[in-house]
């Protein structure tokens, strides 16, 4: 009843703030944006009204009109632009027309991001850890998806892979459910985060910003925000002018011959703006130097997305559907033991029902010919994901205070088809309902301290279709928290924190699964009939609480340094696997075991930082110290000998386990960008990160336990850009870029029962060249020719799935697992019109 009343108050919340529009009128703000030191325009520059999510954007031209809400006293407009300094501009009631002149900068000092904070805020005055990379970086930069494409932007921020199209962000050696993703900013994204092959689905093509919060965020956001935030935008309609704004996408890559393209329309008018959004994505399998083309790696996605938003005097209503749809394969690194060539399934696992006379043995699978593997045509053995988003975001002033509502469902579809005997049959069939909430009222500013109180949370159901693999139970999860925030600014001092208390509830009941005597796989059954049946699962109720914080601030020393520190509790309880799986997760090849007893976690974490922007170069560093109570995690289940257990061939068996524990590390940038030598630019970025089991059991004893899994190894971005000014009619100008990725070895693993291996360091040569043909006056085409992995180099990423699909202990190349990609050329091109 308490539920239904909360989320009733909700909707009547966004009636009520619905119905608020028409009490005041606008003030309708025009002007241009240009460069200071040449008076030329500066194009598509982004507008914000300070303290507000109300926005808009210059066009190519460097003009722009925003409306401004009436009641709002003494009215501030931010203006920023990549390569400049933000300005900020005070709207008067006399005048609505204003040029503004933005100084050039390469530093990010200034930048504004929105994510873990209740109003727009500078990078320089948020204490917390955190960075925004912009959508020309995500566009010039190559990858596999946008996942990879952003984390070679975000020092901290690394992926977890499973083949081309899986990329699950870490940050700062968290992920999984430790990682809330977020889209649009605001909806969570849920969707089985605790399996290895359970990726983001999401299109790869219209992602505008992405904001990385570096350490627990748990204040504004609840359990799954103990190690960070992935904050991920789309473009929202931000021209007023009527007219129809369309934007083509279009690339291609060599190595597994990925075709990609999408295609985005948009219309806004004074109050109304709509945008519809297609994209399609096509690849085979990917190759190395050591593997060839790996079968089983290609994969098949479809995208399918539409905003509509009402905007006046008194605020905004949004609306946003997204469909994705995705089909790709499922390796498993079964070979012929001398050629070293990949084979495929034709029996079923061992473990069914006797009706099967012949099982698989890994030994006794055919080699995949060459046809195959070079084929876009995916294998039976595959699985597919759709997830379907409907929700609404609401933001509207309350005379000097404002209210912002969320409401969202989202249903993901998981099937996994793991049986060739029967490739219609899914071995994994879950449905996933998630309705997603908010609720924050910002209070007006008292004596320079802004306060913000919220409530948000989920309902989830999760249900067991037509399967027979059963990993995790059917369950209903509940979740509410609410907390309060507050910022003080004076003079030079910034100081944010706040505090929060969370509860969740997660449920399930007892299930039974039997052999069907006519398919021969096991299938769930009824309570009525459980005569010779299998409980895997049983009943459970589980509650968790925890209350969390945050205090930290910002000193700005100059306009050039500003010095940052931040204390901050976290919270996240047990996700359902840890808990309660007892079963094959086919996509994985893992047998999962959960453990009812788990307590939640608890982080505590300090953050230092410093920030520096002067007019050659710019920096920051952030050193951090991370204390986790109750950590939760995999290790390899073994029996008294020592020996792995096998409960199902071919897969291996984790159960999971707790301890304390501890990470620290730093991450840093340095980039030069001389003021007298424009076109050149030299960006680095470092990240390093050690975890450490506490347990006094593993005490100095190394790779056999004393280190944490999934720990990436240090790495060093470093890129030259180098900009050659054409002044033809042709194009304006020519980038060339040179990268190295330099990923350390891995000598702290978790090497306890194998459950890791160390890695080898490595580095990949990255080239580029990037321009804008002015194939119209108003409309330039973006063309990039990429070359990723220049030298073919053979390398296994420390947190890779794919090196650990191996089935036997030596190898006839030295070689075992399987590699990442090889050599990639890749062609993009842009097309607005």
């Amino acid at each position: 009843m308490n539920q239904r009343n909360l989320l009733r108050s909700l909707i009547l919340s966004v009636i009520f703030c619905s119905m608020l529009q028409f009490m005041a009128k606008a003030q309708e703000i025009k002007g241009i944006i240009k460069d200071k030191s040449t008076n030329q325009p500066v194009g598509f520059s982004n507008i914000l009204l300070a303290n507000t999510p109300i926005g808009a954007s210059a066009d190519r031209a460097g003009k722009f009109k925003i409306a401004l809400p009436k009641n709002i006293i003494f009215p501030r407009l931010i203006i920023t632009a990549i390569g400049y300094v933000p300005d900020t501009l005070e709207v008067s009631s006399a005048s609505a027309e204003y040029k503004i002149f933005l100084k050039p900068q390469e530093g990010i000092l200034n930048e504004v991001i929105l994510t873990g904070v209740s109003k727009a805020t500078s990078i320089r005055e948020n204490p917390v850890a955190i960075l925004s990379v912009p959508q020309k970086a995500i566009d010039q930069t190559i990858a596999s998806n946008v996942i990879d494409a952003i984390s070679r932007n975000a020092p901290g921020l690394q992926t977890v892979k499973t083949g081309p199209n899986v990329s699950k962000p870490f940050i700062n050696g968290l992920g999984y459910n430790r990682v809330l993703t977020l889209y649009d900013g605001l909806l969570r994204v849920e969707t089985q985060q605790w399996g290895d092959e359970h990726g983001i689905p999401m299109d790869d093509y219209i992602i505008e910003k992405a904001e990385v919060i570096e350490g627990p965020a748990s204040l504004m956001y609840g359990s799954d925000a103990i190690g960070g935030v992935l904050s991920l935008f789309t473009a929202i309609p931000k021209q007023t002018d009527g007219l129809i704004h369309s934007r083509f996408l279009s690339e291609y890559q060599s190595n597994n011959g990925l075709i990609g393209n999408s295609l985005s329309l948009t219309q806004g008018f004074n109050h109304w703006s709509y945008a519809f959004r297609g994209s399609q994505r096509i690849a085979r399998n990917y190759t190395n130097p050591v593997d060839g083309r790996i079968y089983n790696t290609g994969f098949k996605t479809a995208n399918a997305s539409a905003f509509l938003g009402y905007k006046n005097s008194k605020g905004y209503s949004h609306l946003n559907l997204t469909f994705y749809d995705s089909r790709q394969g499922i390796p498993d690194g079964s070979r012929d033991s001398l050629t070293r060539k990949f084979t495929y399934q034709v029996y079923e696992s061992p473990g069914e029902n006797t009706k099967f006379r012949q099982v698989d043995t890994i030994t006794n699978r055919p080699v995949v010919p060459e046809n195959i593997l070079n084929s876009y045509k995916l294998s039976p053995l595959s699985q597919r994901i759709q997830d379907y988003r409907i929700y609404t975001d609401n933001y509207y002033y309350l005379g000097q205070s404002d209210i912002k509502v969320l409401i969202g469902f989202e249903q993901n579809i998981r099937r996994e088809y793991n049986h060739p005997t029967d490739i219609s049959q899914a071995g994994e069939y879950i449905l996933l309902n998630t309705l997603d909430y908010g609720l924050r009222y910002n209070a007006p500013t008292f004596l320079n301290i802004d306060f913000s109180a919220g409530v948000n949370g989920m309902h989830q159901i999760n249900i067991t279709k037509n399967a027979t693999d059963f990993p995790i139970p059917d369950y209903h999860l509940f979740d509410i928290g609410s907390y309060v925030y507050g910022k003080w600014q004076h003079k030079k001092w910034t100081i944010a924190g706040g505090i929060r208390y969370d509860h969740r509830n997660e449920d399930g009941n007892d299930m039974y699964i039997n052999s069907d005597s006519a398919s021969g796989f096991y299938k769930q059954v009824s309570l009525n009939d459980t005569i010779g049946s299998i409980r895997p699962f049983h009943a459970f109720n589980l509650n968790f609480k925890g209350v969390t914080g945050s205090i930290g601030g910002t000193y700005r020393v100059n306009n050039q340094i500003s010095l940052k520190m931040n204390v901050a509790r976290g919270y996240r309880s047990p996700n359902i696997t840890e808990i309660a799986s007892n079963g094959l997760d086919p996509g994985a090849h893992i047998y999962y075991l959960g453990n009812l007893d788990l307590k939640p976690e608890f982080s505590l974490q300090e953050d230092i930082g410093i920030l520096g922007g002067y007019r050659d170069f710019s920096f920051d560093m952030s050193v951090y110290n991370n204390y986790i109570q109750n950590y939760i995690y995999e290790d390899l289940k073994v029996d008294e000998n020592g020996n792995p257990v096998v409960l199902v061939p071919g897969n291996r068996t984790f159960q999971y386990k707790q301890t304390n524990a501890s990470l620290y590390g730093l991450n840093a940038t340095f980039n030069v960008h001389p003021n007298g030598w424009k076109a050149f630019r030299f960006n680095n970025a470092v990240s390093i990160v050690y975890g450490n089991n506490l347990s006094p059991d593993f005490k100095n004893t190394g790779v056999k336990g004393q280190y944490l899994p999934f720990i990436p190894p240090p790495r060093l971005l470093s890129s030259i850009n180098y900009t050659i000014s054409a002044n033809s009619k042709l194009t304006k100008s020519v980038s060339f870029n040179a990268e190295g990725d330099f990923n350390a070895a891995q000598n702290l693993y978790d090497g306890l029962n194998n459950t890791e291996t160390r890695t080898a360091a490595y580095m990949l040569i990255n080239l580029s060249v990037h321009s804008d043909i002015n194939y119209s006056k108003k409309n330039p085409v973006s063309i990039q020719l990429s070359v990723n992995n220049v030298f073919n180099t053979a390398y296994q990423n420390h947190l890779s799935r794919l090196q650990y699909l191996e089935y036997y202990s030596q190898s006839p190349n030295k070689h075992l697992g399987i590699y990442n990609m090889g050599r990639n050329i890749c062609v993009k091109a842009i097309l607005p019109f």
